[in-house]
């Protein structure tokens, strides 16, 4: 499990009923929580539905993500760094959908087994960056962006950010959960609670032992491992939506 550093893994949590239903509560937290945390520069985990991606992100305020974050990101969530961004934080900065600006063949009859269409957009460096790929590279480009949604009319984005880069940026639907209910907006929403800016860290989180996503009962032994808030969607998007 990318998470060797996540305690316990499914197998071992399989030696006694007790042993998995503790497990399948353990770091369950409420919504007021997962605000407060974010509100305090903490890591949540938020599981969107087990009949969706089936996958467990774990997510900050871009605000707070510093070099130590970008290390747990990449070692403890093992999936891909991605900035999500509001709908109309992404307009204000002409942030298209990736699939809707690169003309190749690739980007026709692009069908997806959990939603109607991925919320990719394009890709960046902050450019005052070296090759932005470090872990300190990184915490400036999710740190500027989280700057600039804060006040999207006072950023130049073009003189700030280069294309392309290693921070893939996401687009917020523009009704956010009444519309998608993915990490992307599920992520945006908690933030918009919380009264901070449109800007939100998520990352999938990957088990090393299976190759697959990290089961929800490895996750919350994670969260409760590390005193991190979990959440089911459900649980936000009956809150949010």
């Amino acid at each position: 499990m990318t998470g060797q550093h996540a305690g316990t893994t499914s197998s071992e949590a399989s030696g006694s009923g007790d042993a998995n239903a503790s497990l399948d509560t353990a770091g369950d937290a409420s919504v007021d929580d997962a605000l407060a945390a974010l509100q305090a520069g903490e890591p949540i985990l938020v599981h969107d539905a087990a009949d969706r991606e089936g996958e467990t992100d774990l997510i900050y305020h871009a605000d707070f993500v510093t070099s130590d974050a970008v290390t747990r990101l990449r070692n403890d969530a093992g999936g891909l760094v991605c900035v999500a961004l509001g709908h109309e934080t992404a307009e204000a900065f002409d942030l298209p959908f990736y699939g809707e600006e690169v003309d190749h063949p690739a980007t026709a009859d692009h069908q997806l087994g959990y939603d109607e269409r991925s919320s990719f957009s394009l890709t960046v460096n902050h450019r005052d960056t070296y090759t932005g790929i470090t872990d300190n590279d990184r915490s400036t480009t999710i740190q500027a962006l989280g700057e600039a949604a804060a006040d999207p009319d006072a950023t130049a984005f073009a003189d700030e950010f280069r294309v392309p880069g290693h921070v893939h940026l996401l687009k917020g639907a523009p009704e956010l959960l009444a519309q998608r209910e993915g990490h992307t907006e599920l992520g945006l929403a908690l933030a918009d609670a919380a009264d901070l800016s449109p800007a939100v860290v998520v990352c999938e989180m990957l088990d090393d032992e299976s190759g697959e996503a990290l089961s929800p009962t490895d996750a919350r032994a994670y969260a409760a491992d590390h005193e991190f808030a979990y959440l089911e969607g459900r649980e936000v998007i009956d809150r949010l939506a």
